[in-house]
């Protein structure tokens, strides 16, 4: 019988934002607070390691190179290696998208997602092996050899961001780029035990990315844990090109979620259904509503990506160049893209009406719930098991993806325990995925946040940076340049503070806490006289003191609600904070302050109550 493991869980404190208990402080870095040093350098260990594993990248820069470049990098990223699937542009190395008579010269620019990550200080290591044109999910279909897991070498690495998801596992990049069609950027990351970031389609550009689905790719990034992959995915969003988010998109996930899961759970091997019944509880241990809905129309749209006549985009991308280079490509990638060439455009129709019933559908099951978890993976094949049956085993591996990009939800992938698959296989690695409407981002990231875990790394694991600093990059607010969330800051001093009252309310509005702060020295506070009793902040000027309170991001399509609901005396100003900056927050009426109690003394509202 197959036993569960569940390694350490990730931040298992971080819960605590979403039950109402005051988060840790946090606030917006723009640099690393220290200097890389070794071991996040490359080191003779990752370098052996690179010999061993050939398959991982198609090209790496030189060590002495990328050591200079670490050294001298800035911006939140700094000190923090990427690596790049081969499919997505890297200036001076041809993208060979696995298939090197497709790159006859390199690119003179980066990819827009590559670009950006550079300039806030991510350094580039190489470019990494793949599933010929992006075309699987099992990392075996490349003339540069089939990449392995990280832990068993006998099993597939996952795909088709293969050399990607294994470079981060095994300590030879701190970040890498995917992309992600049906499944690419998550099954990978879920097989080799790290963090899988799919955001809404179009909010990350795919300019210089060899397409695959043109209407279904998206760029992806992996980490080994959340707030690095978050932190990436908040620079890396944005620019030129890409889809601009809806100001009232939430930037948390509320303070009750609600999550659907598959009512049952086809194709899994043994051990791994018991293993997702695991993390199931685990998130109900949170104070999340957890019901069952039908996930079999989640499942047919999913076999519409291949199955179907939608296959064609595959041909639109790279058909011409397939047709006419036999001898240059993968006979299963082959065989599937020129295939893709004979679909008609009746059937094209068809399934692009049935697809939108089967969105409908799924929608209407959705309708209530936050999001949607799903294995990220039904099983973990072995090199042999693909190779006997190459197109049924990937079939069997995108179960619970294939759908996601389709439908235009956003996913989130991280590792939640393992699977003891007895002596001849050993332990697996598991993985969930959060699955949310789009540009519901941050509800996504935030459930995934409960229920991740912290996998040990593999025996080979080359060391790396650690994760980035709790002041995570706020992804999905927006950021100077970045691609988000409109977020307005919303300073709070009683009632909507952390684990108070009205708390929820700003949970309702999609906001996010942000820090704890407190006002320059020239204000007062006083408790007014109402029924519950809620705090005034006055600017008074000289004789004022400073004032506790926190900073909330508030989506800016959700002020207005916020404000048409606030009750008298409450109003919304301006107030300035200790270090000089002005934010929106709450006041009151002058004639509501003559009537309460000054409190000033205490410094706060919670210290107030306290001392009641």
């Amino acid at each position: 019988m197959s036993a569960i493991h569940e390694p350490p869980r990730e931040r298992p404190e971080a819960s605590a934002s979403l039950h109402g208990r005051q988060p840790e402080a946090s606030a917006i870095p723009r640099e690393r607070p220290e200097k890389p040093s070794s071991p996040r350098e490359p080191s003779e260990a990752s370098a052996a390691l690179r010999e061993r594993r050939p398959e991982i990248f198609i090209s790496h820069r030189d060590d002495a190179q990328v050591a200079a470049d670490l050294a001298a990098a800035s911006g939140p990223l700094a000190g923090l290696r990427l690596a790049v699937k081969n499919n997505v542009d890297v200036a001076g190395f041809p993208t060979t998208a696995a298939c090197p008579a497709f790159a006859p010269a390199p690119p003179t620019a980066d990819a827009q997602a590559v670009a950006r990550l550079r300039a806030a200080g991510a350094t580039v290591v190489g470019v990494t092996n793949l599933d010929q044109f992006a075309t699987g999910l099992v990392g075996q279909r490349s003339p540069y050899g089939g990449v392995r897991d990280a832990r068993r070498p006998q099993f597939v690495s996952g795909g088709s961001s293969s050399g990607s998801a294994v470079a981060v596992a095994l300590g030879l990049a701190d970040l890498a780029i995917g992309t992600d069609t049906a499944g690419s950027g998550r099954v990978p990351a879920a097989l080799q035990g790290i963090t899988g970031i799919k955001p809404t389609l179009g909010t990350v550009s795919v300019a210089g990315v060899v397409p695959a689905c043109r209407s279904y790719d998206a760029v992806t990034i992996m980490a080994r844990d959340l707030d690095t992959a978050g932190s990436a995915m908040a620079v890396m969003a944005g620019g030129p090109g890409t889809r601009p988010w809806p100001p009232a998109a939430p930037l948390a996930a509320p303070a009750a979620p609600r999550v659907a899961v598959p009512d049952e759970l086809p194709a899994m091997d043994p051990g791994w259904a018991e293993a997702f019944t695991a993390v199931v509880e685990r998130l109900r241990a949170t104070g999340a509503v957890v019901q069952p809905i039908r996930i079999e129309p989640f499942l047919a749209a999913a076999r519409l990506l291949y199955d179907g006549a939608l296959v064609a985009e595959r041909h639109a991308a790279v058909g011409a160049f397939v047709d006419a280079h036999p001898g240059e490509v993968d006979p299963t990638v082959g065989a599937i893209i020129s295939r893709a060439g004979r679909v008609s455009g009746s059937d094209l129709v068809r399934d692009l009406a049935r697809l939108e019933r089967l969105r409908e559908e799924c929608m209407d099951l959705l309708d209530g719930f936050d999001a949607l978890l799903v294995p990220t993976a039904p099983c973990h094949p072995t090199v042999a098991e693909v190779a006997a049956e190459p197109v049924a085993v990937n079939s069997r591996v995108g179960t619970y993806t294939n759908f996601c990009n389709l439908f235009d939800l956003c996913a989130v992938a991280v590792p939640a325990g393992t699977v003891d698959e007895g002596p001849d296989r050993g332990i697996a690695q598991f993985g969930v995925t959060v699955v949310a409407r789009p540009f519901h981002d941050a509800v996504a990231f935030d459930l995934a946040r409960l229920i991740a875990v912290r996998p040990e790394p593999p025996a080979e694991f080359a060391g790396g940076a650690p994760p980035l600093p709790a002041d995570r990059l706020p992804w999905p607010a927006a950021i100077a340049d970045g691609g988000g969330v409109p977020a307005v800051e919303l300073f709070v001093v009683g009632a909507h503070l952390a684990g108070q009252p009205l708390e929820p309310e700003l949970r309702a509005l999609g906001a996010r806490w942000d820090r704890a702060a407190r006002t320059c020295a020239a204000y007062t506070l006083h408790a007014l006289d109402t029924v519950p009793p809620k705090p005034g902040l006055t600017r008074v000027g000289a004789g004022g003191s400073a004032v506790e309170g926190e900073v909330w991001l508030l989506p800016e399509g959700a002020l207005g609600r916020f404000l048409a609901r606030l009750p008298a005396p409450m109003t919304l100003g301006r107030v300035e904070l200790s270090d000089g900056r002005w934010v929106v927050g709450f006041g009151c009426t002058q004639e509501a302050v003559s009537a309460g109690e000054d409190i000033t003394k205490y410094g706060g509202w919670r210290a107030w109550l306290a001392g009641r």
